[in-house]
């Protein structure tokens, strides 16, 4: 079979920045597949070469065996592309921006009025298609986005980040349109740096960071590889870090817990892989308690989407976020420091 999206040894600098290092997959027709990783991973930069927005460096990329690098064009026909950013005409009402990109795939009248007719109705836009796009709320706006997205009918539907912005009620209308998209056939790739949003709606993922694939699989598949529970816990606030280093020293002798990683977000707190036993909430109480460290919270879960990043890269995903965005303050500081000088 061939995949609806093949990508080999993708790699995208910008300048000496490398954005995207060495990202591979495949993505098979019929499937939601996501890709998962923090902001600054190279999720949208692999997304906009696919899109034939952006020329990679080297690699391989493909939508249904057409070659996007050699043949833009047919790759493009074959795609429907929903930035992060939705940017609408103000002065337009819905129904006419859709009208206006149907004129631009060359659609026909009659199977643009029906096409848009049945957008509007399946994405639940009757009452608003008709008012101005500059009176729409977020969450309208994405889904007019949607909309003129899957105008054309494409076997790949791509969507940059999605739900950023929206609230949880617009985000489950997307979550369950996607899915309804899939039950027709339709391909669906999506980047995501929400867990939950992955968790629930893919069928595979891969887990990007750095501008690269850390792992690729299921969500359950991934979960099961790491294997154990998870155990989060905090000990008092305002630890001091040896006293947090001195607690995961501790519970790492313990025989029943496989790894003890200090989330660095929040110093005072731990996140532990245990073999699941009877009761290991308790013995860990005991160990902390005998070495005058008292718990604040602890919570015992099966593995997550955040436990499998925390596996591969001893990071949680937060903690990702948290430093990609100390990076990017950093960088305009200087910046702005060196405008001043």
């Amino acid at each position: 079979m061939i995949p609806a999206v093949l990508i080999e040894n993708l790699q995208k600098n910008y300048g000496s920045v490398e954005a995207v290092k060495n990202i591979s997959f495949k993505v098979q027709p019929g499937e939601i597949f996501g890709l998962l990783g923090p902001n600054g991973a190279g999720k949208t930069t692999t997304i906009r070469c696919l899109c034939t927005l952006a020329k990679p460096n080297s690699g391989i990329i493909e939508v249904s065996g057409i070659d996007a690098i050699s043949n833009p064009r047919g790759v493009r026909q074959k795609i429907g592309y929903i930035a992060q950013e939705v940017a609408l005409d103000k002065v337009l009402t819905g129904r006419e921006l859709l009208q206006l990109q149907a004129a631009i795939y060359h659609l026909k009248s009659d199977v643009a009025k029906a096409r848009i007719n049945h957008l509007i109705q399946l994405l639940k836009l009757e009452e608003y298609a008709d008012k101005k796009t500059g009176t729409y709320s977020g969450g309208l706006r994405k889904r007019l986005d949607l909309a003129a997205g899957l105008l054309h009918q494409p076997e790949v539907l791509v969507l940059d980040e999605p739900s950023v912005g929206l609230d949880i009620e617009s985000r489950f209308i997307l979550w369950d349109f996607l899915r309804s998209l899939k039950e027709s056939g339709t391909t669906v790739l999506i980047t995501s740096h929400y867990l939950e949003e992955i968790d629930a709606i893919a069928d595979r993922l891969a887990i990007i960071d750095g501008g690269k694939v850390i792992d690729t699989g299921t969500p359950n598949e991934l979960k099961d590889k790491i294997g154990g529970d998870r155990v989060t816990l905090r000990i008092r606030e305002f630890t001091p870090p040896e006293e947090a280093e001195k607690a995961q020293n501790l519970l790492k002798s313990l025989p029943f817990v496989n790894e003890a990683i200090i989330n660095s977000a929040q110093g005072n707190s731990l996140n532990l892989i245990v073999i699941p036993q009877s009761n290991p909430l308790s013995k860990i109480e005991i160990t902390l308690e005998e070495a005058e460290l008292p718990i604040f919270s602890m919570a015992q879960s099966r593995p997550s989407l955040d436990d499998v990043y925390l596996a591969a890269t001893g990071r949680t995903l937060m903690d990702a976020e948290l430093a990609a965005v100390n990076s990017r303050d950093l960088k305009a500081e200087k910046k702005q420091q060196m405008k001043s000088s």
